[in-house]
């Protein structure tokens, strides 16, 4: 029953149909978003407008496809899948391999009808046809008036390669599910922050307790005053508080440390500072609203001790200048950094505090996944490289030659046509 129950898990058609299950449930964590608050899905599959006629966040929620591969049941069917391609490795590949290393004699000629390729030579000196086959790269043994000969073996490693790759490519998807995390931090410009705002992680996953710095945030411009980029100048602190690593990074740079690695996602307006007459600095939260195009911030700025009256500034970007308006909506100029402006009171617009959206992410699984891709297109490489036999049988004045390939019947042909000429 053992043996049935190994073969029947290294069976090609089992393995297939697992592959088949976990791209199903792939495809469905691909479908509905994932890692999402309940709202979300409430908002989006309602119990009285059901997706297909039948899905609705309750079902969603109660069978986990709001984490699909983070589920007991779909790490089952991978871990299933992975036992599959050992079993197939150690009861069908390996001993593939050993049995092609074998010198695999024919002992009579009839064994040679079982060949698509083979013929027989008369009055041919087996010496020189023993010579043309080394030519190509043959390894040649010789029992008396037999001879077998193959070249290629490498090429029989590629399917345990595959099988290798996958497991690693299975091994750290798996691990990463288990073990990463992945957060969202606004953080204001110059502000130390810790990773609190996880947004998803493992069952297994352990918060490393590590605090970071943004010195600063700035965005370029092109001419047209579209965004280019924006930066953050970040550092990695110790516990004392002290800078252990210093980078600026930027959308699609992000900074590692520790096998953390913290990207730049986002950005945002929270406040501007303003000076009055008396050199006393204020500080006035922005509000955002949203147009067709792009982000607007907005603030009211009271310009008497009542606060009765005041003006409106309105601002859309870090370069360095916002436009004022007043109560009634008329366009009272634009004000740069460090300009006074004179309405009832002096006022100068001293900056402009920014926040950066940082995305931190770890997946120890990643050097698995890598390293398993590496390996599969390395045995893609090997796979190329074709497994061809020939047997010869000397027989009085008779020479019978046949051969067979892995692959690449067509050049075989014409090796062999060019060795018995």
């Amino acid at each position: 029953m053992k043996q049935k129950l190994f073969r029947s898990l290294a069976d090609l058609r089992f393995a297939i149909g697992i592959l088949l299950i976990i791209a199903f449930f792939s495809i469905i964590g691909t479908i509905i978003e994932q890692d999402q608050s309940i709202e979300t899905y409430k908002a989006n599959y309602p119990l009285t407008n059901r997706v297909l006629g039948f899905l609705s966040w309750d079902i969603i929620l109660k069978f986990g496809l709001d984490h699909v591969y983070k589920t007991w049941w779909f790490l089952g069917v991978v871990l299933l899948f992975g036992i599959s391609l050992l079993t197939c490795t150690f009861l069908q590949q390996f001993p593939s391999l050993k049995i092609a290393r074998r010198c695999q004699f024919f002992r009579t000629t009839e064994q040679f009808r079982r060949l698509k390729i083979f013929t027989k030579l008369y009055n041919f000196p087996l010496t020189k046809l023993l010579f043309k086959i080394k030519q190509n790269q043959y390894s040649i043994f010789q029992q008396k008036n037999i001879v077998y000969c193959y070249k290629g073996l490498i090429g029989r490693i590629a399917p345990i390669i595959v099988h290798f790759s996958m497991i690693l490519v299975l091994l750290g998807a798996v691990f990463g599910s288990l073990t990463g995390f992945k957060a969202q931090e606004i953080v204001p410009k110059t502000e130390t922050f810790h990773i609190q705002n996880i947004l998803n992680n493992g069952k297994l996953t352990i918060i490393p307790k590590i605090s970071a710095r943004i010195n600063d945030f700035w965005i370029t411009y092109t001419k047209q005053s579209t965004i280019t980029q924006f930066y953050s100048d970040i550092s990695i602190l110790n516990v004392d508080g002290n800078e252990i690593t210093r980078k600026t990074i930027f959308v699609n740079s992000p900074s590692t440390y520790d096998g953390i690695k913290y990207y730049q996602t986002d950005w945002n307006l929270i406040g501007l500072r303003i000076q009055n007459n008396k050199l006393l600095t204020f500080e006035y939260p922005l509000i955002s609203i949203l147009n067709e195009r792009n982000k607007i911030w907005l603030t009211w700025i009271p310009n008497t001790q009542e606060l009765k009256s005041g003006f409106t500034i309105l601002i859309d970007n870090l370069q360095g200048y916002c436009s004022l308006y007043s109560e009634n909506g008329q366009f009272l100029g634009n004000l740069e950094l460090n300009e006074t402006f004179n309405l009832n009171t002096s006022l100068t617009f001293i900056d402009i505090i920014s926040s950066t959206g940082l995305q931190i992410k770890i997946d120890p699984g990643i050097p698995f996944i890598y390293t398993g891709f590496l390996f599969l297109m390395l045995s893609t490489l090997i796979s190329y490289i074709t497994y061809s036999q020939i047997w010869i049988i000397k027989d009085n004045q008779r020479i019978f030659v046949g051969g067979n390939t892995s692959r690449a019947t067509f050049d075989f042909e014409l090796e062999f046509l060019k060795l018995i000429k």
